[in-house]
């Protein structure tokens, strides 16, 4: 099972390094698009063009943040994840975890479960399904707000 090591690049600065050891450049763009990740933790594509239109730093166009969001997906700086609705989220916590997705209002929610994981791990190693080979684990927890939360 492939594991996922990448942890959020906490700043500018450790996000620009990171870039590097994928032979990407640091541009405005790119920049703009991880200070908004950086607030938003998981959001489509058209959420972060909005929060980088908003600050204003640089212009860029929405198919652009599009394919910033994809390509750091695709090196494994950014984790894509899948709601219901069709729309493509992007994580950016790369790292194996596991996920509440709020089916009412298609969110998720980083949730901190390591013995979880390892359980379910566990398990799996243990187990064969014959015509299969496990690539990854993605644990998501359906769930939808309580009264008390829509208050």
């Amino acid at each position: 099972m492939r594991r996922k090591t990448h942890r959020q690049p906490a700043d500018t600065e450790s996000f620009s390094r990171m870039l590097g050891t994928y032979g990407l450049k640091q541009t405005p763009q790119r920049m703009a698009v991880h200070r908004a990740m950086l607030k938003l933790i998981h959001a489509d594509a058209d959420t972060v063009y909005d929060a980088v239109v908003a600050e204003g730093a640089c212009r860029i166009a929405r198919s652009s943040v599009y394919n910033i969001l994809s390509s750091l997906a695709d090196t494994g700086i950014y984790a894509r994840r899948y709601s219901s609705n069709g729309k493509v989220m992007f994580d950016i916590n790369a790292w194996r975890h596991i996920h509440l997705y709020d089916t009412a209002n298609h969110e998720f929610v980083d949730i901190d479960a390591p013995d979880l994981l390892e359980e379910v791990q566990a398990f799996l190693k243990g187990h064969r399904f014959r015509g299969y080979r496990i690539d990854d684990l993605d644990i998501q927890i359906l769930c939808r707000p309580t009264k008390k939360k829509l208050l």
